[in-house]
């Protein structure tokens, strides 16, 4: 009996190794079968990734920038702790220990995932798996991806620190609005360097890995909200903030750029003119565009700002005062639907027609709310409901509209002889002698165009260049695309 009772469990023992080996043999003959053909990550090492060029002025202020994915390169060193651990906490708590894959999370996702029914699925990769994804693999979910994955994280941990590789994750990331990496998703959202950062706005750039899309501050904001505080405990459970820290980051608002919280960094840049536009077409043309829009440049203008705000109000002015003189209306071209001229839409809709010379100073965007007999009343965008916004009829008389068989109409006497309700307009504050306001004034891109060039003789250096009366309304440059013989222009 008792040899019985010892064969029967001396062969299930046998077959649980035999079984085992098998398997064993079953994983590894699959790992191996996926090792080969597989891409080095040796190139990593050496990764170069594309960056923001940006033309400064002599001053060393940043006048524009270019990309084509909105990148700021910051090495590891130079990134604060506090974004480092709220990223390890949403996406890696394991990552200093594990050897590029965590079982235990793969556990823990396959047993979410069974309890749920599939409904709380849930991903298991490292940071260093998603290094490898970004870089070298393709972004489709199936299990030979992931074998490859595994197996790829698993040599670059061999082959780079850990703090390389979260180097390289932090910076190619992909963080919505066009941000790629951590320094740039700061200024998109908050307007701040990393050093700046606040606990709960860490957690908040930590919050967008899993699908930037799915998380925007506006669309999403509950949603944002929730995964920001998951973070936060995250980042507290992982010993990274004391209790008290945070229970007041997590009743902290969620504010943003694109809430209106904090001014666009893009706003506070000067806005894009002919000069820096004329930079990128040439050294695209000397370096090709992929060096410039990737490449991180940094150029330095040879512009002197006083001269090229002094070429601009003199071209515009002669343009203009010749443009007034043949008195001839022509307007923007452009409309609001009836819809959108209630109190509470007009501003919103107003904003969002593009195309208008709004980089000329002292110009503003209009749209015609009322007519009345010899008045119209305006609704005028940067300038407060209650104020004068009324164009008088004294302000038309210069001008009269081109019927649309071509003939000219007869001048006008009063605002409706010109403009239409719903109509978008451009005007401008005339003031008195004392620089008190006077009447509001329509105005209008001339039809009639120049340029200007003024060059230091003796350097070649281009101090001044302005390509038209408007860049916003018009990029092509007349200084130097335009095909013309000087001739009688001198």
């Amino acid at each position: 009996m008792l040899r019985f009772i010892g064969s029967f469990f001396g062969a299930i023992f046998t077959m649980v190794t035999m079984g085992l080996l098998f398997a064993a043999l079953t994983v590894g003959g699959i790992f191996y079968m996926y090792s080969r053909d597989l891409p080095s990550s040796d190139s990593l090492a050496h990764y170069a990734p594309p960056t923001i060029s940006r033309i400064y002025s002599a001053e060393g202020a940043v006048m524009d920038e270019f990309a084509t994915e909105r990148r700021i390169f910051v090495p590891i060193d130079d990134i604060p702790d506090l974004v480092k651990d709220a990223f390890i906490s949403a996406e890696d708590k394991h990552f200093y220990t594990h050897a590029g894959y965590d079982v235990e999370g793969m556990i823990a996702a396959a047993r979410d995932a069974i309890v749920s029914r599939g409904k709380n699925a849930r991903g298991a990769s490292t940071i260093t798996q998603q290094v490898m994804k970004n870089f070298l693999l393709s972004g489709d979910r199936s299990a030979e991806r992931k074998i490859k994955e595994i197996i790829l994280a698993a040599r670059l941990e061999k082959t780079l620190s850990k703090d390389k590789i979260l180097e390289l994750y932090l910076n190619e990331i992909f963080l919505g609005q066009n941000s790629y990496g951590v320094a740039a998703a700061a200024q998109t959202y908050f307007n701040k360097d990393l050093a700046d950062l606040s606990p709960h706005e860490a957690a908040t750039l930590a919050s967008m890995p899993k699908a930037p899309s799915d998380f925007h501050p506006v669309r999403n904001k509950a949603r944002l909200l929730e995964r920001r505080n998951y973070v936060l405990q995250q980042m507290w459970q992982n010993g990274y903030l004391d209790e008290a820290t945070y229970t007041l980051e997590k009743d902290a608002p969620l504010q943003s750029v694109q809430n209106g919280d904090f001014a666009a960094y893009r706003n506070v840049l000067p806005p894009r003119d002919y000069f820096t536009d004329e930079i990128r077409r040439q050294l695209s043309g000397t370096f090709g565009q992929d060096e410039f829009f990737s490449g991180g440049l940094s150029i330095r203008a040879t512009e002197d700002p006083e001269l090229q705000k002094l070429a601009a109000e003199a071209l515009r002015e002669g343009l203009e005062k010749y443009d007034r003189s043949q008195g001839v209306w022509r307007g923007t071209g452009k409309a609001l639907k009836p819809a959108d001229l209630a109190p509470g839409a007009w501003r919103a809709a107003l904003a969002a027609v593009a195309g208008l010379p709004r980089d000329v100073e002292g110009w503003h965007a209009a749209v015609v709310l009322q007519l009345g007999a010899d008045t119209a009343t305006l609704g005028i965008e940067g300038v407060d409901d209650g104020t004068d916004a009324t164009l008088p009829a004294k302000d038309v008389t210069w001008a009269r509209k081109r019927n649309k068989d071509g003939t000219m109409a007869k001048k006008a006497k009063v605002p409706a002889d010109l403009v239409d309700i719903g109509d978008v307009v451009m005007v401008r504050a005339i003031t008195n002698d004392d620089g008190s306001f006077a009447r509001w004034s329509l105005r209008q891109v001339p039809e009639v165009q120049g340029g200007f060039m003024a060059m230091d003789v003796n350097t070649g250096r281009v101090m001044a260049m302005q390509g038209g009366f408007s860049y916003e309304d018009s990029v092509f440059n007349r200084a130097t695309q335009a095909a013309r013989q000087p001739g009688s222009s001198f």
